[in-house]
């Protein structure tokens, strides 16, 4: 687990000794780190100081949201989840950890949204410009393992819910966005733990496009680097909707309920939001570009979890399939 902390200068008390400040502690998902520990951090900081005079220090870990998921439940005390999808959040409401009402309000427990899109070499020399150009021989692809990374999951559901949709003029297709899927799956060269590995892998020569967050790719380019990233978005691809919620035992447990929660209002207020957007994501109020769909499109995040990652789902049975083959193969059948 690779942890951040910050801690912001304490005042004295009039007997010279040191006040504690308040502790916020934060279980994130890797593609928010910059956002939250440059961007966000400082901005409230700052706010909370002038509303309480007090000051306040954040522990601040990042992984892959499912990993991080998983760890919040198996014990790490975080204050506050801020993960990838809706489905990691899930685990923690069903283990008491979350409240069932976490994603009721206005924003429906989200703070983040992106796009899913394609990264591709300087001049995009595959000439990549929809996700049917993934399946082209010679074309080494990269996105992140499913099992660690909650932006695999984004990505595996927009290539497999363009497959589906089509351009929305015919019913859904399953078996077209198997092929699909199938068919881009067996050019993926690496599948790192999580998303920013998946780019990081990129960056440093492997493979000739990158599914990931459009917000990475915003952020590298905002920042200067390098300069022959290029950023392809589908004709149809998926809206991202990153959730966060408070972990409601830390929260009693550290009597800290209040800064948890006016920093979780912070994000979504037009100060947070403004800041989220200057690291690549979109405003949770703005339109959303033509041709994007949602996981609600989809059926939702239980149906797209059974139906493509059960034990009879469809990329489950991609890495059947191929075993078979082999096996078969192999035995000179």
């Amino acid at each position: 687990m690779v942890a951040l902390a910050l801690t912001l200068v304490v005042g004295c008390s009039p007997k010279g000794q040191i006040d504690r400040p308040d502790v916020l502690t934060l279980g994130c998902y890797s593609v928010v780190r910059e956002a939250i520990h440059e961007g966000l951090i400082p901005a409230f900081a700052a706010r909370w100081r002038a509303k309480t005079g007090r000051e306040v220090r954040f522990e601040e870990s990042y992984n892959g949201s499912g990993a991080q998921s998983r760890a919040i439940a198996a014990g790490f005390d975080a204050d506050l989840a801020i993960l990838s999808l809706e489905d990691d959040v899930t685990p923690l409401v069903k283990a008491g950890l979350v409240a069932e009402t976490w994603n009721r309000g206005p924003h429906g427990g989200l703070v983040t949204r992106s796009l899913v899109v394609i990264g591709v070499r300087p001049g995009n020399p595959k000439g990549i410009k929809d996700w049917s150009d993934l399946e082209g021989a010679g074309v080494g692809v990269l996105y992140p393992d499913p099992k660690t990374s909650g932006g695999a999951r984004w990505n595996i559901n927009a290539i497999y819910g363009a497959g589906l949709l089509g351009d929305g003029s015919h019913p859904a297709d399953p078996k077209a966005a198997k092929d699909l899927l199938t068919k881009v799956q067996a050019n993926v060269i690496n599948m790192d733990s999580s998303g920013r590995q998946s780019l990081g892998t990129f960056e440093r020569g492997t493979g000739d496009a990158v599914v990931t967050y459009e917000n990475e790719l915003r952020l590298r380019v905002g920042r200067g680097g390098d300069a022959g990233l290029e950023s392809v978005k589908p004709p149809r691809t998926l809206l991202i909707e990153g959730p966060a919620a408070l972990v409601e035992t830390s929260v009693d447990r550290h009597g800290n309920r209040p800064l948890a929660q006016d920093f979780l209002d912070f994000m979504r207020e037009p100060e947070g939001q403004a800041i989220l957007g200057t690291y690549g994501f979109r405003p949770l109020s703005e339109p959303l570009p033509q041709g994007t769909f949602t996981m609600k499109e989809l059926g939702g995040w239980p149906k797209i979890k059974a139906e493509v990652y059960g034990p009879k789902g469809v990329w489950t049975s991609i890495f059947t399939d191929r075993a078979k083959v082999a096996s078969a193969k192999k035995e000179g059948r």
